[in-house]
This record gives C-alpha cells, structure tokens and sequence, in this order.
C-alpha cells in the first residue's frame, strides 16, 4: 500500500460524509455519548465498528492482543474506568476471533521474548480449563474453543474491577462475551452465564 493514499482516501470519505449530512462533523465534534465499550483484538483483519455496522460515536473502542483484560494493565483499567465510570456506557462487551493469532502464539511452547508475559494470561486459561480443552482432540476445534474460554475470563476479568461492580449497584450495567467469525462475518454471543461461573468466587472479588 501506498501510504500516500490513506490521504487521498480520507478526502474521499470527507466528501462522502458531506454528501450525505453537511453538518456531519459539527456533530462529531459534540460530546461523546457511547451506550457501549467494546474491548476487542488488534489484529488488522477485525474492524469493531464495521463488523457491528456502527457510526463514530456510538461504541467506545479498545483494542490489544488477544482481547486481554488483565487487571496489572494500567491501559485496559484506565479504559474500563473511563468508559464505565464517566461515559457511563450501558454495555461492557469482549469480543474475540477464531483464527487469533495470540492465542495461537500462546498454544504453541515457543520463547517469544516480550510477548512472553502478555501470552501467559492466556496460558492461564488454558491451565483454568485444561480439563475442558483436554477432552477435544482436533487441534482446530481445541484453538477455537480456547478463543471462547478466553472471551469468557476476559469478562470475568472487568467484571472483578471496582468501576464495573459499582456500575453493577448503580444502574443496568451489562457485561458481554462475543465472538467474530472470520470465515463467515458473523457475530457470535457466547451467552455467558456469568452469575454461575461467579457463584463460588465473587465474595472473594466484591467491593463493598
């Protein structure tokens, strides 16, 4: 690619956008008003807002490797606290992809230096549901399904922070586990039943 085209295609798209409302970015420049935060992977093949059919302003993106919501990433809390906090979204979402090349990375027993440490949130999954994963025996379905355990403790991950769980007292607050399929397009809800999985374990996390 040309990098000197992105400029030509932006003053397309600025045109674009005229054509269709002359006062689209006066609006734009308006308060931000976002009912949801979606925390999803940067992999270059997953566009959030075009894969959702959303305008600028309706969703609150967060991208990194893997989807992670690791509670020792100051750059996942900070977004999470913002959103939730001061946006005051309505919908917390985690949405991963089949075919994700960091959980891929993290299956395989390779040293990959500074991925390292993120990789091993994802190796503690895998430990967390060994026993699950140990039961498939076709290798693609294994990573497939590894994808989705992933998405589900990402979102137990943000529900354990302070800002979702005071969300949670405060006002309809919900918190969702997706997955994309980049073989077909379609968005998948995992359909989490999060008040299950934390029956057990959520006194040790609650915030009173």
């Amino acid at each position: 690619m040309d990098i000197r085209q992105i400029f030509s295609n932006n003053e397309r798209w600025i045109a674009e956008k005229l054509k269709t409302d002359r006062n689209y970015f006066e609006k734009l420049c308006l308060e931000q008003k976002p009912e949801i935060l979606y925390i999803g992977c940067s992999d270059s093949r997953v566009s959030a807002e075009e894969l959702m059919g959303v305008q600028p302003g309706d969703v609150f993106v967060y991208r990194n490797i893997a989807n992670m919501v690791p509670n020792t990433d100051l750059s996942a809390m900070s977004v999470i606290n913002f959103a939730v906090s001061h946006l005051k979204v309505k919908h917390v979402v985690v949405c991963g992809h089949y075919q994700c090349g960091g959980v891929k990375a993290a299956m395989e027993q390779a040293d990959l230096g500074l991925l390292n440490p993120w990789l091993r949130n994802i190796r503690d999954v895998y430990r967390l549901h060994k026993t699950t994963l140990g039961k498939i025996e076709n290798e693609a379905e294994k990573y497939k399904k590894l994808v989705e355990l992933n998405v589900q403790e990402q979102c137990v991950n943000a529900i354990k922070t302070p800002d979702v769980q005071k969300a949670f007292k405060e006002r309809a607050l919900k918190v969702h586990g997706w997955v994309f399929d980049l073989r077909t397009g379609k968005l998948k809800d995992l359909e989490i039943d999060f008040d299950k999985i934390l029956k057990d374990i959520m006194e040790i996390y609650r915030l009173d």
